[in-house]
């Protein structure tokens, strides 16, 4: 994997992350899901940055991994 893309999937993670988790988003989209979601695990996660962080990370490690070694520990370095 490429130097760029690490630092591409760091910001697109962090940027994801907190739009998730602190702002309001386009029509207040986002706050309306954060409502949704509530005082359940959802709810809970959307409130703990660090939480939101590593499940953001996810999916970003999935896509710029080869082999689940490196996808584990993508996913660990992007959140």
């Amino acid at each position: 994997m490429d130097f760029t893309w690490l630092i591409i999937g760091i910001l697109a993670v962090w940027r994801v992350t907190h739009l998730l988790h602190a702002e309001d988003g386009p029509w207040d989209l986002v706050v309306r899901l954060r409502r949704a979601a509530g005082a359940g695990m959802l709810g809970r996660m959307l409130d703990c940055f660090l939480c939101l962080s590593l499940w953001t990370a996810a999916p970003v490690a999935f896509m710029l991994g080869n082999g689940w070694r490196q996808r584990i520990l993508l996913w660990l370095a992007l959140s």
